[in-house]
């Protein structure tokens, strides 16, 4: 009689306590890069689609009415939701709006966890607790206006995304203003959650933003930043040893770019959920004003909200977003 070999029931316990092991070190990840592969995907998607609604507007500003006492304390803010009601909802398809104090009627989270997940903070319900800074305005003979504290409202998409409106009505167009300050260029910043109120309400996964600037013809960005500075620099040197602001983001990632001056703009509008609002250096973009040495780019200072022109051998931080 030929005898038959097989395994024992030790033996294929062992290996499937094996399988089980090995399943729970790489499954976590795989579904980890899943979820970021999706996310991004959709983040792409909510950006086209926001783009093109605004592209369709006449105008950004000027919808709503906001009113102040003699203490600056609002007593009529109905801008954010008239912003979404009177003009988006016109050219976008929206499901649900919610006022300031039911934002989690929308599906918005109550508290969100920073870049990194570095932090966790309140979800902001007016433009102080989105960035106080954006209240600040400059000297009379450099700068216009300023951003105004309106309260946020939220609406949510048919595809199931949650998105919190900041509206600045009395945004002015590019080169309207004597001076280059961001607060008044912010017209719309949309701060979205792209699973509603299901975690992980972390910034750079399913939570992000979209930022609208100028009145007439507006620039739509979504900028995805990276998770920490790159070394300071010029934006051009032509010392081989100094490297420039733009090969630093390629040394961080060959996935890594400098921002154009509207996305580092959103960046200082959305600094505190970036990280970046400790941070009182100056940020290079990638916008040139003139090529060569001598040439100048766009810088954003975020102490301010100054955006200004620099010549390109200054040394300033770097900040990079993904491509």
């Amino acid at each position: 009689m030929k005898k038959t070999k097989g395994f024992t029931l030790a033996e294929i316990l062992i290996t499937l306590a094996i399988i089980g092991v090995v399943a729970a070190i790489t499954l976590p990840s795989l579904l980890v890069n899943v979820n970021e592969k999706a996310w991004d995907a959709q983040r792409k998607a909510l950006h086209a689609r926001m783009a093109q609604a605004i592209g369709q507007m006449n105008t950004l500003g000027g919808y709503g009415t906001f009113e102040t006492d003699e203490e600056g304390t609002a007593t009529v803010d109905t801008a954010a939701e008239s912003f979404i009601l009177d003009a988006l909802s016109k050219v976008y398809k929206i499901n649900n709006v919610c006022g300031a104090d039911k934002l989690s009627s929308c599906g918005v989270p109550s508290k969100i966890a920073t870049l990194g997940g570095e932090a966790e903070i309140n979800f902001p319900t007016k433009m102080s607790e989105l960035n106080s800074v954006l209240l600040n305005g400059a000297s009379t003979n450099v700068y216009e206006g300023k951003t105004l504290d309106t309260k946020a409202a939220a609406f949510e998409t048919i595809n199931g995304e949650s998105v919190a409106v900041f509206y600045n009505s009395a945004c002015g167009s590019e080169g309207s203003q004597k001076g280059y300050y961001v607060q008044n260029k912010m017209c719309v910043n949309f701060l979205y959650d792209l699973n509603g109120s299901e975690g992980p309400n972390q910034v750079g996964k399913d939570v992000g933003f979209i930022t609208a600037l100028y009145r007439t013809n507006p620039v739509v960005v979504a900028p995805l930043p990276y998770i920490k500075n790159a070394n300071s620099a010029p934006s051009y040197s032509g010392n081989e040893e100094t490297l420039d602001a733009a090969s630093s983001c390629k040394m961080q990632g060959e996935d890594l770019r400098l921002p154009n001056k509207e996305e580092i703009a959103s960046l200082f509008i959305n600094s505190p959920l970036v990280n970046m609002e400790e941070e009182k250096a100056a940020f290079w973009s990638g916008s040139i004003i003139s090529l060569g040495e001598t040439g100048y780019a766009w810088r954003q200072l975020f102490s301010v909200g100054g955006l200004a022109r620099e010549l390109r051998s200054n040394i300033y931080s770097v900040r990079c977003i993904y491509k």
